[in-house]
């Protein structure tokens, strides 16, 4: 599923000059791109001090009991692998055949399964979760409120939603404003926190001047 980061390290191209902000980005060969996606700093997590700052987060945001977690968009599974690391249970759903071969081998041995399927409508039928997990997809799709909605729907009573995300580049910038995506969540959760994360360099392997952050959010 389509992910990003930056204009310069990034899962979806920068969008055309002449796009207009929030536009679809244009489709992207996600099977070719596996190979080298674990390349970028935040995507791989292979430096110690980037994982080390992801595991941190991860450890504010997640439950602090073992929990079935929802990774959608999982990529090559970096996040699942922090996430078991921790002692949760994941289920990784990614659209790239190739990054979930990717993922499934980076996690053998792991309590994870990982799934080919749309982020939007996870192939996970009647399983419910506590968590779902979600880094830098939800700006990409066609209609976000229809995908919170859903994904509200795969949580158990008490459930959480862990979003990550932001507004990337400057020209013709992409993404999803904090206060864009929490009006969206209102009507759906208890309460949601708006997490900086832009003014952490060690997330990303360098500093950053977009505005990145996360949403935690309960049922």
């Amino acid at each position: 599923m389509t992910n990003i980061d930056d204009g310069e390290t990034s899962r979806s191209p920068e969008t055309a000059k002449n796009s207009a902000p929030n536009d679809p980005p244009p489709p992207v060969d996600w099977d070719a791109q596996a190979a080298v996606f674990d390349d970028e700093p935040d995507h791989g997590l292979r430096d110690p001090v980037v994982r080390e700052a992801w595991t941190a987060r991860l450890r504010d945001w997640l439950p602090r009991r073992p929990a079935d977690v929802l990774d959608l968009g999982c990529g090559t599974g970096s996040l699942s692998l922090l996430a078991t690391g921790q002692g949760h249970r994941v289920t990784g759903v990614d659209s790239s055949p190739a990054m979930v071969g990717r993922a499934r081998a980076k996690l053998a041995g792991h309590p994870a399964v990982f799934l080919v399927g749309d982020a939007t409508a996870p192939p996970v039928g009647e399983e419910r979760f506590d968590v779902v997990l979600v880094r830098h997809v939800l700006w990409a799709l066609p209609d976000p409120a229809r995908a919170l909605r859903h994904w509200c729907g795969l949580l158990r009573p008490r459930g959480r939603l862990v979003l990550v995300e932001g507004v990337w580049g400057t020209l013709s910038p992409v993404g999803i404003p904090a206060e864009r995506l929490r009006g969206l969540l209102a009507p759906l959760v208890s309460g949601a926190v708006v997490v900086r994360l832009d003014d952490d360099a060690r997330l990303w392997g360098k500093q950053v001047e977009d505005e990145r952050y996360a949403v935690v959010a309960d049922l």
